[in-house]
């Protein structure tokens, strides 16, 4: 288990579909790598997240209690082959292609859990919980329906916490410290759609 990437963005802007409004809005889930395998350059962790990450919505991404997104390289497949069926895509996708800080291998939301604590180098992070997609993830990815795909497949990666500020690289391994084990992201992600009219997802 071990970070493939480290991404980082900026905010910019995203052009809404014309038929969805054609607004601009605001948002960095544009990330890019800035430290994988072949070029592990070491990034600094700071309480609300990676250094030169930014975030256009405080009050849905960052903070201290999202301070940093994970995602399972394990669900590239899956988005690849679902962007091929609906946009005809045969792009490649990139290391943070769905706006995540840590591309990961090696975890899956059934088995990380709320109050897990991640020792990586010298860093120590806790999960918070899972990401909730918005329709500005539709946009990034060019399907109406991306964000309503991530809830119903249920790889919607999830957030961590800051508890120990320090430096990690692509290529470190992370040291799992469970906590009670009681609620899965999982488990978490789908009690909260089950109780939810999916909106503003698009459709």
């Amino acid at each position: 288990m071990k970070i493939l990437s480290i991404n980082a963005g900026k905010v910019q802007s995203l052009l809404e579909p014309r038929e969805k409004g054609g607004r601009l809005v605001a948002s960095a889930i544009h990330k890019r790598s800035v430290s994988d395998l072949s070029n592990p350059h070491t990034k600094a962790i700071g309480q609300l997240g990676l250094e030169g990450d930014e975030q256009a919505n405080l009050a849905v991404h960052g903070g201290e209690d999202k301070a940093l997104y994970a995602y399972p390289f394990e669900h590239y497949g899956f988005w690849q082959d679902s962007l091929l069926r609906e946009t005809k895509s045969t792009t490649p996708l990139e290391f943070g292609a769905f706006g995540e800080n840590l591309t990961l291998e090696g975890f899956k939301e059934s088995e990380v859990f709320v109050g897990d604590r991640w020792r990586i180098a010298s860093v120590l992070l806790e999960v918070v919980r899972f990401r909730e997609p918005c329709f500005k993830f539709n946009i990034k990815m060019g399907w109406s329906g991306a964000a309503k795909a991530m809830v119903q497949s249920k790889t919607t990666g999830w957030y961590l916490k800051v508890l120990e500020e320090g430096s990690i690289k692509a290529g470190d391994t992370v040291q799992v410290i469970h906590g009670n084990k009681q609620v899965s992201v999982l488990v978490q992600s789908s009690s909260f759609y089950a109780r939810s009219a999916q909106q503003d997802l698009w459709n």
